[in-house]
């Protein structure tokens, strides 16, 4: 087994059934017949971006920034998008489905980045790797609970390298927090509480209208695998604001959950969480709702005080009680962050900050220890080509994902405590299974999903 796979989404108890599992679905599984197996890449990495603007745009130039790396092609549904693209990377082939570059430029490329909206981050990721390519993928890791868990297989089963962009994983930031955590510095962990101010949600109806296409945007390539519905401009889809509706983004918690939660699960070892619970509003037939909170409940580990950790969400205006931000003694409260509260002592993390302990009087001469970062982008280039290991790889990035989903799913069900069985994917609710796996929409399966 890899060093680098850790299904953390199983007890440990549980794993080593789950690798039985696995290798019986690597011979079962169905394949993409040609080119199956990559050649391992040169020291030129050759490398192909599914996007081109955006995060998409972030995640393309800086892996081009890496030493010896050559852009081989780029993808967008919007050609509109590639205009900066072109200018940049002459030399590489523009494509605007993503179907057509796996098929035209296989043998040519080593590596991709998937960075679309959601809804399209499984079909593409595993499709690549199904054709031997290393994949960097824009968080969430997909749209889907079973999605998550398939891309976490077939990243197992290619031996492939991975990383999920979560960037600020590789910060000073981050690893400093998660270094004070398992050095005990504050003590057991008793509860955490992690939050984020945007509000990627939407209260109103879907307009009831129909928009021109604009020219050099394909909206039946940018609805994918998700059902056919009339355009609405106005950017009601594409390019703002998909984040908001549930068939295409995964709301606030979607989309900042795996950037806040990660030092928290990193931190602690956590793996999925037993139950779940939303205090908050459900979504309404299109969006996501407003101002959430998730109340999730994790096996305890050796850094925690019991056998149950409360670890608590909140998004738009939703905050911890008065009790526990009294904690942080007056500090400025943070757009987005956590508060670890252990038995020694509390640690504020700020989204992209450094930590703050209290109480201050306690750690005023506290030292902090050397901590480094890393340069996220790199360490996927550097380990595509077999020197170093990539840390938010799939392994650890699809549980993480999947706890973050979870809590999706619960924000439907409010005041109901759902209870999440691992192995089998399945709720104690049966309505909440149904919405572990979609169909895709006819002409759109994809193999291994």
């Amino acid at each position: 087994m890899p060093d680098d796979f850790r299904p953390a989404f199983l007890p440990r108890s549980s794993r080593r059934s789950f690798l039985k599992t696995l290798g019986a679905a690597t011979l079962a599984a169905p394949f993409i017949t040609h080119n199956l197996f990559a050649q391992p890449p040169s020291r030129r990495l050759r490398h192909a971006s599914f996007g081109a603007g955006g995060m998409a745009w972030a995640d393309l130039t800086q892996i081009a920034n890496c030493a010896n790396v050559e852009i081989v092609a780029v993808c967008d549904v919007d050609l509109n998008r590639t205009v900066e693209a072109r200018k940049k990377f002459p030399n590489a082939r523009i494509y605007q489905d993503w179907r057509e570059l796996l098929d035209k430029e296989s043998k040519n490329i080593d590596s991709v980045n998937v960075s679309t909206p959601d809804h399209m981050h499984a079909p593409i990721g595993v499709s690549a790797m199904q054709l031997g390519k290393h994949v960097y993928g824009q968080k969430p890791l997909a749209h889907e609970l079973y999605e998550v868990r398939r891309m976490t297989e077939t990243a197992h089963q290619k031996k492939l390298v991975t990383q999920m962009g979560i960037q600020i994983h590789s910060s000073v930031y981050y690893r400093m927090a998660v270094r004070l955590v398992q050095d005990g510095v504050i003590g057991q962990i008793k509860e955490v509480h992690s939050w984020c101010d945007k509000s990627w949600g939407d209260l109103s109806a879907k307009p009831d209208k129909t928009d021109a296409v604009p020219a050099g945007f394909d909206w039946n390539l940018w609805l994918g695998v998700c059902a056919e519905r009339p355009f609405i401009g106005d950017a009601y889809y594409h390019p703002g604001n998909w984040r908001k509706r549930l068939d295409f983004g995964t709301g606030t918690l979607g989309d900042m959950g795996c950037h806040i939660f990660d030092p928290v699960f990193e931190a602690i070892g956590l793996t999925a969480p037993m139950t779940i619970r939303s205090e908050g509003p459900a979504p309404n037939e299109w969006n996501w709702a407003l101002n959430g909170k998730i109340n999730y409940g994790f096996a305890g580990t050796r850094r925690t005080a019991a056998k149950i950790l409360p670890v608590t969400w909140y998004d738009g205006t939703a905050k911890p009680a008065a009790e526990i931000i009294a904690l942080i003694e007056g500090e400025e409260f943070p757009g987005a962050g956590s508060i670890f509260i252990g038995t020694e002592g509390v640690m504020l993390l700020p989204h992209y900050s450094l930590p703050t302990l209290f109480p201050k009087t306690k750690f005023r001469d506290f030292k902090f220890p050397q901590v480094k970062g890393a340069k996220h982008w790199e360490q996927f280039v550097n380990a595509c080509r077999g020197d170093g290991k990539t840390t938010a790889n799939f392994a650890y990035a699809g549980p993480l994902t999947e706890t973050i989903l979870l809590g999706g799913i619960a924000s439907r069900f409010p005041h109901v405590t759902l209870e999440w069985n691992v192995p089998k994917m399945k709720f104690n609710v049966r309505e909440a299974s149904e919405l572990v796996r979609r169909n895709y929409r006819a002409g759109w399966s994809v193999k291994s999903l």
